[in-house]
């Protein structure tokens, strides 16, 4: 596995900062308020968060202390656990009969059309499920034009109307296709204009109660897509699409193995919205179930 930006920079901390050779093991002494320092800095680095940061970092501090030394295996354990309790993750499950609905949600630049094709994939081979696409992002023609490629990409149908039509009416249209055809999902794209809050919310209210109307709560579900390198940025718009809608799933996209991917933490601890797919490259099968116990190793870089 390859380790993190963040597992090597702790690792550094402590053979560099410790002296202590291959730092695998570095008693408490007069540099140990430097090396929390430094811990709690590499934490937020990461996208943790200030305040939770300094609470892993204190607890940490508290239970080593205690101990009467700090190891490195040690800390990665007392890391990992506090992590742990706080990261949500939760399997992406369709109702067994009717069709269901997946909104996809998320502002544009996150790979959200191509998180779409990934899922449409994903249900479609993995699943055996019969897939519908809907263009409900009508600001955009070039969006319409992007999900419509990959439709014939996938040999899916694309349900889609004119450039600025009524995106309400594409999900309608849609659901009423799939109903028809016996398809048992449809996965719809919407549009992503943060810099105008106010249309924003008040066009997804709309989808959303036309898609409520059709579909029982187990059928329908909202899915975020946030772009993993942006840092906190994914936690203002996780705010945003939630107030909007109630977002129940987030899909984080554009993971490398970076320090970045702390947000995940973050957002888990401020909204408690649960993580269920991991997009880790452009191949249609680069889309992970989201695993709590793979991701904090692979962010912490530990086996």
């Amino acid at each position: 596995m390859r380790r993190t930006a963040l597992g090597d920079r702790i690792r550094q901390l402590f053979g560099v900062s410790e002296r202590t050779g291959d730092g695998s093991q570095a008693p408490v002494g007069r540099r140990d308020s430097e090396f929390f320092e430094q811990l709690e800095e590499l934490l937020i680095e990461a996208d943790i968060g200030p305040a939770l940061a300094v609470q892993i970092v204190e607890t940490a501090r508290d239970q080593i202390r205690g101990r009467g030394a700090r190891d490195r295996d040690r800390l990665f354990e007392l890391l990992r656990s506090q992590l742990a309790r706080i990261l949500r993750c939760e399997t992406l499950e369709l109702a067994d009969e009717g069709v269901n609905l997946l909104l996809v949600l998320g502002v544009n630049g996150v790979g959200k059309t191509t998180t779409i094709a990934k899922l449409a994939h994903y249900f479609g081979v993995r699943g055996d499920k019969k897939v519908v696409l809907a263009a409900a992002d009508t600001f955009r023609a070039a969006a319409i034009d992007q999900l419509v490629a990959w439709g014939r990409r996938l040999s899916v149908p694309v349900i889609r109307q004119d450039p600025g039509s009524d995106p309400g009416a594409v999900i309608y249209d849609a659901i009423t296709s799939a109903q028809a055809s016996g398809a048992d999902l449809v996965i719809a794209d919407t549009a992503g204009r943060m810099h105008n809050k106010e249309h924003l919310v008040k066009e997804l209210g709309k989808i959303n109660r036309i898609a409520g109307s059709r579909l029982n709560d187990s059928a329908y579900k909202k899915i975020l897509v946030l772009d993993t390198t942006t840092g906190q940025n994914a936690l203002r718009q996780a705010e945003v699409f939630h107030e909007a809608v109630g977002v129940q799933s987030i899909i984080l996209a554009k993971y490398d193995s970076t320090a970045k991917g702390g947000i995940a933490v973050a957002i888990s601890r401020e909204l408690e919205i649960p993580f269920s797919f991991l997009g880790v490259g452009e191949k249609l099968e680069d889309l992970l179930v989201f695993e709590c116990e793979s991701y904090l190793n692979r962010l912490l870089g530990v086996q």
